[in-house]
């Protein structure tokens, strides 16, 4: 039973790793046109619970999780651990005295992490790095005649790691992170007399197809505040890293021709011929370095606090050597968890991890002068399933309320709720029994 058992996992586990791996854009934000588009980062459900909680967390109660935002925590591993986990993501868009709502779901990240020796584990998995989605339109004039220039991108990156914790002595671990970070960022612009039947419109069609090594490293100091209460601080940094990209443009004009002027939206477009065409020209994309410190604070099986600040300088983002101009950006969180009884055995509800948090970023886009920033409030649940013998289960959904962006200077203001669900598997796998 326990073979068979595994066997299904690894095959929904390949089935995870395909379905991310060719996602589709899971966003609609005009703001991901900047840069790389929207930055998701590196937690799980369990984390995102506690404001984006990470970087100071070595452990979190008696379950063992995997904190691929710090690999230095890896080597407080004891068991073979799986998480899988999907999102979905409720947006609302707002300007001025326009409104727009929007829905998306998408599978969310694929990790496994397993001991080498009782100090050190190793872990790997798949999960998004960034969104780029959006569509909209600024209206103009062309001598005397109306033009719509239309703005479109979809696409993403994601995020496929390989990482390793070790703890040297009894305070100190640290760890690295290899990612290879690639996708597509596909982006259009149009400029369309759409008000007129049957005049030349053009397009640009610009696809960057992207691929690199990227490398962080992590490091952890656990210190006892007594018996059962633990302080660890932590820290990561991340190199500036150049990508490879693969870029090709295509421009056409064309015609839209609308049979019945009563229904503007009911069109047939035409490709009238190609004026550019550039093949797979071969360029880069430069990822910038980064750094990160957290603190928390453990009371063993029962609860946790913690803080994170994070820093990366966004100003060296260049795409194709075309530098963007984007701000440093800037982040905190603050949050924590707290389960009533552990050994609780007539109220489930005791057993439950409880969790909040707040998390504030000061994202790369500056528009207008105006920054733009994304605050959120965060709550969750940890709820423990029926254990086998040598494997425990828990479920993590985790709830994000918060907006981007600000109504000031005629800009986008965005309100969104995101649900976060992942599934946790604790196991003995790559152990070998005396007895069966």
């Amino acid at each position: 039973m326990i073979i068979n058992k595994k066997y299904i996992l690894a095959f929904s586990s390949l089935v995870m790793l395909v379905s991310i791996a060719n996602a589709q854009s899971t966003t609609n934000s005009p703001y991901s046109k900047f840069g790389v588009g929207n930055i998701r980062g590196s937690y799980l459900p369990q984390n995102r619970a506690m404001g984006n909680l990470a970087f100071g967390i070595s452990s979190m109660g008696a379950y063992n999780n995997i904190n691929v935002s710090n690999p230095a925590s890896y080597s407080q591993i004891r068991l073979t651990t799986f998480d899988v986990g999907a999102y979905t993501n409720l947006q609302s868009l707002k300007k001025g005295s326009i409104s727009e709502k929007n829905f998306n779901a998408a599978l969310d990240h694929f990790m496994l992490a397993v001991p080498v020796t009782k100090k050190s584990a190793v872990s790997f998995g798949l999960l998004p790095y960034s969104n780029l989605g959006y569509q909209f339109t600024n209206n103009g004039l062309v001598d005397t005649f109306s033009v719509e220039q239309i703005y479109g991108g979809e696409g993403g990156l994601s995020k496929a790691y390989l990482g390793y914790g070790l703890a040297l002595g009894k305070n100190l671990s640290i760890g690295v992170n290899m990612s290879y970070i690639f996708g597509n960022l596909k982006e259009t612009r149009s400029t369309e007399f759409s008000k007129y039947n049957g005049f030349l419109n053009t397009r640009t069609e610009n696809n960057n197809s992207v691929g690199g090594l990227n490398f962080d490293f992590g490091a952890q100091y656990i210190a006892a505040i007594n018996k059962t209460t633990k302080l660890t601080i932590g820290y990561t940094g991340g190199v500036k890293t150049q990508l490879n990209t693969i870029n090709t443009v295509l421009s056409t004009r064309y015609t839209k021709t609308i049979p019945d002027l009563t229904e503007p939206d009911n069109f047939e477009e035409n490709r009238a011929d190609t004026t550019l065409f550039r093949d797979e020209v071969a360029g880069n994309l430069i990822l910038p370095s980064n750094h990160n410190f957290g603190f928390s604070i453990e009371k063993l099986n029962k609860w946790l606090i913690g803080a994170d600040i994070r820093l990366a300088n966004w100003s060296q983002f260049s795409n194709n050597g075309a530098n963007q101009n984007l701000n440093n950006t800037f982040g905190f969180s603050v949050g924590g968890q707290i389960t009533p009884n552990i050994n609780a055995v007539t109220n489930y509800f005791k057993l439950i991890d409880y969790r909040l948090g707040l998390n504030y970023d000061k994202t790369y886009v500056n528009i207008n002068n105006q920054d733009i920033d994304v605050k959120s409030l965060n709550f969750g649940m940890g709820f423990p399933l029926v254990s086998s013998r040598s494997a425990f289960y828990k479920f993590n959904f985790t709830t994000e309320i918060g907006n981007r962006g600000t109504l000031k200077s005629n800009l986008v203001k965005e309100n969104f709720i995101n649900f976060y669900l992942g599934f946790t598997i604790n196991d003995r796998w790559f152990q070998k029994y005396k007895y069966d």
